[in-house]
């Protein structure tokens, strides 16, 4: 995860509001973006505060911005790793992370929604070398480890749905040169993926034949229970796979649905 920089993952169309504006000016923004907070810039770029709708309450709208933003701010680097950027917005509790260069000039910034997209799908040794254990377990086998280049277009899927949302930002990290392996098992005549369907997917609507993988070899010809589990769900090929919109992804209709109970 060191190797995911800020300047990779912020965002840089950036709504900002003028130190020199009133609060009048920063409610007709909020109600034009639906953003809950904005960066306070002077001279178009330099940073010099932050105001959020919180600061606003109880404030008349002809108050100036100057006399409601917060002047403590806390920014980023753009080389800074994300997961120094994720330690800064968590600790401090706030949602958004002005980043600035070296003249104080805004650039991006960086959300607590852009760390939690950095992190999804994050592979580890350590889940690789689980798995392995466990193929061990099951089958008896004695698998081996490489890392190598899977053609994409060969892997049997075991993962039979994704989503819009998490698919758009693997194409963007395969783009940024960002993108986790894969992790496939390589037996006699067949590619399984294991792990990275969003990944794999991405690659292949951005035309790309190869990628890069945690390659588990069986030299056994055996029949593997996930195999077993993609013929069930009718699995062959990545097209087989359906790509479901964001709205319907269970962790959104768990949280609307607790936001509606409160």
């Amino acid at each position: 995860m060191d190797k995911k920089k800020v300047k990779d993952y912020m965002t840089y169309d950036v709504v900002t509001v003028n130190a020199h504006g009133t609060v009048r000016d920063v409610i007709e923004t909020i109600k034009k973006t639906h953003h809950d907070g904005f960066p306070v810039v002077e001279n178009s770029k330099e940073v010099v505060g932050y105001i959020s709708a919180r600061d606003l309450l109880f404030a008349h709208p002809s108050t100036p911005i100057e006399q409601m933003m917060s002047r403590h701010l806390i920014v980023a680097d753009p080389d800074m790793s994300v997961n120094d950027a994720a330690r800064v917005i968590f600790r401090s509790g706030i949602q958004k992370l002005p980043v600035v260069n070296d003249k104080n000039e805004l650039i991006g910034i960086m959300s607590n929604a852009d760390v939690i997209r950095s992190q999804i799908e994050h592979v580890s040794p350590e889940k690789v070398f689980k798995f392995i254990e466990t193929l061990k377990k099951l089958y008896g086998v004695e698998p081996a480890l490489r890392r190598g280049s899977v053609p994409i277009n060969d892997l049997l899927p075991t993962q039979s749905k994704i989503y819009e949302d998490e698919l758009e930002g693997r194409m963007y990290e395969i783009k940024k040169g960002l993108a986790e392996p894969l992790i496939v098992v390589r037996r006699p005549g067949r590619w399984i993926l294991v792990d990275g369907h969003h990944r794999a997917i991405a690659a292949k609507r951005l035309g790309i034949k190869n990628l890069d993988a945690y390659i588990i070899e069986v030299r056994e010809n055996i029949e593997l229970g996930m195999e077993r589990t993609a013929r069930t769900l009718n699995l062959k090929t990545l097209d087989d796979i359906k790509v479901l919109d964001y709205a319907r992804h269970p962790l959104v209709a768990l949280t609307h649905r607790l936001v509606r109970h409160g």
